[in-house]
This record gives C-alpha cells, structure tokens and sequence, in this order.
C-alpha cells in the first residue's frame, strides 16, 4: 500500500500542492493528477505568484517548471528552501533539459518531472520526496526533543552539583566551627583571615576560581591545630623550645587532614606553607620567594594582621596603625613585597571595617546566612 493509499484509508487531511508553470496547461494536468482525497492542488502561473501563495498558505510540495518568465523554477526553490526548508519541491523539465533538473536536485530540490507528464511517476516522485521531508522533520524533531532532554538533564545535574557545593560548605563551616571552638581565645581569625586576605586578592585582580581556592585554604589554615594538645595550643606564656616545635607540626597535620579531599587540593597547598617567610626562615620547609604558593604569601601578610589587631592569650590587641608598620617594616624579609604593596594601597579603613562585620555576624547570625559576590559563604559576609 502506498503512502497516499495509507492516508486515505486514515481519513487524513488531503496534501496540499502547488503547481507552479506560466503554461496553464501543464498546471490543469498536475491538478487532474492530485486530485482529492489524498492531494488537493493549488496553481500558480509565475513565480511570483508562487511566492504570494506561499506566504498566504500551508503547503506539503510544490511542483514548479524551471523555466519560467521573471522569477525562474531555480529562483523559486532557492527561496523556498531558505523559508521554509522542509516542503517537499519537484521541478519539472523538458526531455532535453534533464540536466537542468539534475542540477536543481544539486541545489536543493528533491526529484525532476520530465514533460509530458505520467501519472504513476508524478505520484511515485511526490511520494517519495514526501516521505523524505517526513523523515528529515522527524529527525530535526527527535534532535530537538534531544537537546531538550540535554538541557533539563543539565539543569538537573547542576542543581545537584549546586547541593554538593553546599554541602562542601557546610563541612567547611562545621570544621571552622570546630577551630575556634577548639581555641576560643582567636575565636573568628579564621574568618577574619579568609576575608583579608581575598580583599588582597581582589586588588591583584584575582579571578573567582582563583578566589574560592584561596578562601579555602585561608578559612581552615589552622586546622592541624585539631591535633595539638590543649597544654600547648592554649598555654598563656611563650613556649618552650620543645612546645614551639611541636607547635610547628600543625601546619604538616593540617595538610595531611585535606591533602586527599580533592576539592581542598589548592587549599592543602595553602595550609602547608602558610608559616613560610619570604626569606627563607619559615617552616615546615624553609622555602623562600617564589618557592611559595602566591595564595599563601597573601595569606601570610592577612594572617599578621589579624594576630596583631586581635587578642591573645599571652597579649592584648594593638591598632591597625601598628600593624601596618609593623607589615610595612617586615616587606622583603618575612612578606612578598610586591604584596605587601598592594595591601598598603588599600584604602585603611577597610580592615576595621571587615574585622567589626565579622565580629558582629558571628554574635548575631549563622555562618552560612549572608554571602557577598560568588565567593563562598562560608568566609563572606556583607561589608
């Protein structure tokens, strides 16, 4: 059964066709030959008129004789084809002019008609290159459906990443928390660190990805102190020798802790080398300059700060005054002087700023409550 054959006995609607040729005997033909209920045909006598019926109306083919006065056969299926790329078009040609037609199927249309026309391969070429175009829909169909199966599994994936993240932070928040629990005396530094030292960070120009490692490794730089017992870690007066050196083992603890978390891989980098000196007298390693991670350099002048204008068990705070001298008089020896300059050129009164609204959040609200830009919530909060 063919495919006329099988709409028919569906009782679908008639496929409309548009014979198109100035020879008005040519169209009477194609109309007897379409005739309903499978094929209801329409005429045109030009390619212009085509053009006006097919703005007008839908059609399923068109039928059109190449050589025609004013806008060609050829003309017409290069329009057709660029507005509306899947109706079936048939040119029709004179038996000298076969290749004429076999370059209009280079060109875009689907099958050629020789002249004078027979029934049986008038309808065995429309039907065919309907079925053509009805596969190239289902096809452009299935592509679309595709991509929108693409896009919601998409979306679907990125809000389950976004929950992973979250999660990520509020692991983060809970070994912060657990931090300055453990050393309630700095309670906040690692807070108040993680905000210094982005605010360095941003003014080198830092981008976002580079911004959330950072904040990482700034926000749990201390967490090998976890592992150092409370008659040291909380001890009022200076530390022995022996104490000092034990003391020095948290860097190495901490980095052992996150070394093997994959998300935390930047941020071990920073734990590990936060107490290094730009010239060479830190520890664990000794490094010096460039042999540091840059996130850690910064880290370094942002941690001194805090040590300087918060308390301690063994001191009471000094003034961002002081500690900016103090920063300034130790650029070359202990910090990156390069960084050390970009600190001073930022406008002074931004770390009092910062330490008072760190202060203020953790009395008054969770961690994890207010955010700024797309840093993670877990060290930003509103300035």
């Amino acid at each position: 059964m063919t495919t006329a054959e099988v709409r028919s006995s569906k009782k679908l609607r008639p496929l409309r066709t548009l014979a198109v040729d100035d020879e008005s005997a040519a169209c009477k033909l194609l109309s007897l030959i379409l005739a309903p209920p499978t094929f209801q045909c329409a005429t045109a006598s030009s390619g212009e008129e085509a053009l006006v019926a097919l703005r007008r109306e839908h059609f399923d083919a068109v039928i059109s004789d190449l050589h025609m006065p004013g806008i060609s056969g050829m003309d017409l299926l290069t329009e057709v084809r660029r507005c509306q790329p899947h109706i079936a078009f048939l040119v029709t040609t004179g038996v000298d002019d076969v290749d004429v037609g076999v370059r209009a199927m280079r060109c875009g249309a689907d099958d050629y008609l020789v002249k004078p026309f027979r029934d049986s391969a008038v309808l065995a070429s429309l039907e065919s290159a309907l079925h053509k175009r009805q596969l190239e829909q289902e096809v452009e169909h299935y592509r679309r459906h595709l991509e929108e199966m693409v896009a919601e599994r998409t979306g679907q994936l990125q809000s389950a990443l976004r929950q992973i993240e979250r999660s990520y932070e509020d692991t983060l928040q809970a070994l912060g928390t657990a931090i300055d629990l453990r050393d309630n005396e700095t309670a906040g530094h690692s807070q108040r660190v993680c905000r210094y030292s982005l605010e360095i960070a941003r003014a080198m120009g830092w981008s976002e990805k580079q911004l959330e490692s950072l904040a990482r490794g700034a926000y749990l730089h201390d967490i090998g102190k976890l592992g150092i017992p409370d008659g040291i870690l909380l001890k009022p007066g200076p530390l022995t020798e022996e104490e000092r050196k034990f003391m020095q083992q948290h860097v190495q603890i901490g980095f052992d802790v996150v070394k093997d978390i994959t998300f935390l891989a930047d941020a071990a980098e920073i734990i590990l080398m936060h107490h290094e000196r730009y010239d060479g007298g830190g520890y664990p390693r000794g490094l010096k300059g460039k042999e540091i991670l840059v996130g850690a350099r910064i880290f370094a002048v942002a941690d001194t700060l805090d040590a300087i204008t918060s308390d301690r068990p063994y001191r009471r705070a000094s003034s961002f005054e002081s500690a900016f001298e103090t920063i300034r008089r130790v650029s070359g020896s202990q910090f990156d002087p390069q960084i050390v300059d970009v600190f001073l050129s930022i406008p002074e009164d931004i770390w009092p700023m910062i330490a008072r609204n760190q202060r203020s959040a953790l009395q008054t609200i969770p961690i994890s409550a207010t955010g700024i830009d797309s840093v993670p919530i877990w060290c930003e909060f509103d300035s």
